[in-house]
């Protein structure tokens, strides 16, 4: 093996430096580390939750360009914790109840750990065959917890992939239902092809339809109504479609969800398939948040009809305790995939992938370079085995049970919309409003009155809460699902949110 000196003119600057991955200096590092997120963990109740910080704070603490000689962990461990903690909204603190979870636990950190610290790039057999035969395997075994119908599987001639979030999984289904639609009715007719949507169905299914090259003007936004509990009408969607087709458009998409991120609400996918069916119509299962509780058998009927659906996703890392970011995405057909995504350079060939004997999950999504991800969902199914993690799901659901009570026992707030999982949905309620003002409130003045309640409750730091408008009715969201979150954190903030309403309708 060959050797090199170094320059005396730059002795003392490389003296300073161990190999950047030196074994017994990572050991020592990593202790600190596990020790200093340990402590986190442990004290993260003392944080605001929500950051409390103003824009560009950082700017004034930081230099203005980067060190030229090594500094000592110690150094940057002690910055970490004097400017980067106050910037950071602790997602994992037990009252944050913002959004939806994104939820971590030992095993998914860990899992993340060896992830990491293996570091292989998984894009095709060769090239670590255990990450993907692993995904193979996590991906069957998950889809079998969630009763998904076997064609959904490896083992009956679908298949699994994780990939990064649902965003990814609704752009690579929906390249690969245009890529399928256009070798029937050719290239130059991308134009005609037409996408479906509620006006509850994620934001980010119109990014990736923009970026597939779906005309603007070809998007569907189905309204919802309060009396369906703001799901997709079938009748609805049966009516653009027949509209579609007599305009000469080609149906190509249907973006169905279970929990949607407003409220939660469930589009009846039996129906909605049937529909899709008439017109050869590829339907994406959009459940990022509330699939995970699929896996118990009281919230399994949420799922009925999506034996018609043609892919199926939720995100591990909401509530799933997997860490971001593990998005699981399900397809009856991966050579619908494979045809619009493969490449096939020369440098990546292999005899393994030639004889057809594998997969190659760069066939199977956007990018090419992917984490072994796998690693993350088997630890978590293996440490804590189907009957804990049915019972965690179930204590948040519980709890969020509980907190529905508390709202409901005060007249002065009202739920806006039916509880399905752990997310509940509230306001002030007009009546309140009306008893405290010499005037009849209109609608605005409610939704003004909710608003200030949520902006106060968040710049008090003890807890975090997103709201939504829907149907024109601006509401509170509270959303159970963080790790440590347990019943005297939802007390504490049922207790706050009492305290801000009374000054709120004092002021009002």
């Amino acid at each position: 093996m060959g050797s090199f000196n170094i320059h005396p003119d730059f002795q003392n600057e490389f003296s300073y430096a161990t190999s950047p991955l030196d074994p017994e200096e990572f050991r020592r590092q990593g202790h600190m580390v596990i020790d200093y997120l340990a402590d986190y963990y442990q004290n993260i109740e003392k944080y605001p939750v929500r950051s409390q910080v103003e824009p560009n704070y950082l700017k004034s603490h930081l230099p203005d360009s980067a060190p030229c000689n090594p500094e000592p962990i110690e150094n940057i461990l002690r910055d970490l914790q004097k400017h980067i903690i106050p910037g950071l909204t602790h997602w994992q603190s037990p009252s944050h109840f913002a959004l939806f979870p994104c939820a971590t636990s030992t095993a998914g950190f860990l899992g993340e750990v060896l992830s990491t610290g293996f570091n292989v790039v998984g894009f095709n057999w060769i090239s670590s065959p255990a990450a993907t035969e692993l995904e193979n395997i996590v991906m069957d075994w998950f889809g079998k917890l969630l009763k998904l119908p076997g064609s959904f599987l490896f083992s009956g001639g679908g298949g699994g992939v994780l990939q990064g979030t649902t965003c990814e999984a609704m752009l690579s289904t929906l390249v690969a239902a245009r890529d399928q639609m256009l070798r029937k009715i050719g290239r130059n007719n991308i134009g005609k092809l037409v996408v479906y949507l509620s006006n509850q169905t994620h934001f980010s299914f119109q990014k990736a339809a923009q970026i597939a090259g779906i005309n603007p003007s070809n998007f569907r936004v189905i309204s919802t109504t309060k009396d369906d509990e703001f799901s997709l009408c079938p009748n609805s969607v049966g009516s653009a479609t027949i509209a579609d087709v007599e305009g000469g458009l080609v149906p190509l998409y249907l973006c169905a969800t279970v929990g949607t991120t407003l409220s939660t609400a469930v589009d009846p996918l039996g129906p909605i398939c049937n529909i899709a069916e008439e017109y050869d119509m590829w339907v994406h299962v959009d459940a990022a948040y509330a699939g995970s509780a699929c896996i118990c058998p009281e919230f399994r009927h949420f799922l009925d009809g999506v034996e018609g659906a043609n892919s199926f996703s939720l995100n591990a890392h909401k509530w799933f305790f997997s860490s971001l970011d593990c998005c699981c995405l399900w397809v009856k057909d991966p050579s619908a995939l494979i045809k619009a995504l493969s490449t096939k350079p020369e440098i990546l060939r292999n005899q393994a992938t030639d004889s057809k004997q594998v997969v190659d999950y760069k066939d199977w999504q956007i990018n090419l370079s992917r984490r072994f991800r796998a690693l993350k969902l088997w630890l978590v199914l293996r440490s804590y085995g189907v009957v804990n993690l049915q019972k965690f799901i179930r204590g948040h659901v519980n709890m969020a049970k509980h907190f529905e009570q508390l709202a409901a026992m005060n007249k002065r707030f009202e739920i806006v919309v039916p509880r399905k999982f752990s997310l509940v949905c509230f306001r002030i309620s007009p009546s309140a409003m009306n008893q405290n003002c010499k005037i009849l409130s209109t609608e605005e003045d409610v939704n003004l009155i909710n608003q200030k309640l949520v902006e106060s409750l968040n710049a008090s730091g003890h807890v975090y809460m997103t709201h939504g408008v829907i149907g024109g009715i601006y509401f509170i969201r509270f959303a159970i699902g963080g790790p440590l979150t347990d019943y005297r954190h939802v007390d504490m903030a049922w207790t706050l949110i009492e305290d801000h309403a009374d000054a709120s309708l004092k002021a009002s």
